[in-house]
C-alpha cells in the first residue's frame, strides 16, 4: 500500500502529463436527476476534509477546483434545476 506522500507523488505526476491541460468538448445527455446526483457528489467531493479522500484533490490547485465548482452551477443552469437545487439545500441544512 502506498503512503499518502507517495499517493500525493502519482497524482502530480499524472496532472502534469503532456496534454492534461487540454480542452476536451463532452457532451452529456442524462435525466435530470443525474445532474442533481452528479452535482451533489462533486460538491462532497470538493468539500472532502479526510487526507485520505482528498488526495487528488490537495493537488490538483485552486484553479481547477475552482472550475469544477463552476461546472456543477454549469450543470444546474443547462438542467434548469439552480433553484431547485438551491432549495434542496436549504432543506437538507435544517
Amino acid at each position: 500500500m502506498l503512503s499518502t506522500k507517495d499517493v500525493a507523488v502519482v497524482y502530480e505526476t499524472l496532472l502534469s502529463s503532456p496534454g492534461m491541460s487540454d480542452t476536451v468538448k463532452i457532451t452529456l445527455h442524462i435525466p435530470r436527476k443525474n445532474v442533481l446526483l452528479l452535482t451533489r457528489i462533486i460538491e462532497l467531493g470538493l468539500s472532502a476534509k479526510d487526507s485520505e479522500q482528498a488526495g487528488l484533490l490537495q493537488v490538483a490547485g485552486k484553479e481547477a477546483l475552482g472550475e469544477l465548482n463552476g461546472l456543477t452551477s454549469d450543470l444546474l443552469q443547462k438542467a434548469g434545476l439552480t433553484e431547485m437545487y438551491a432549495k434542496l439545500n436549504v432543506l437538507q441544512s435544517k
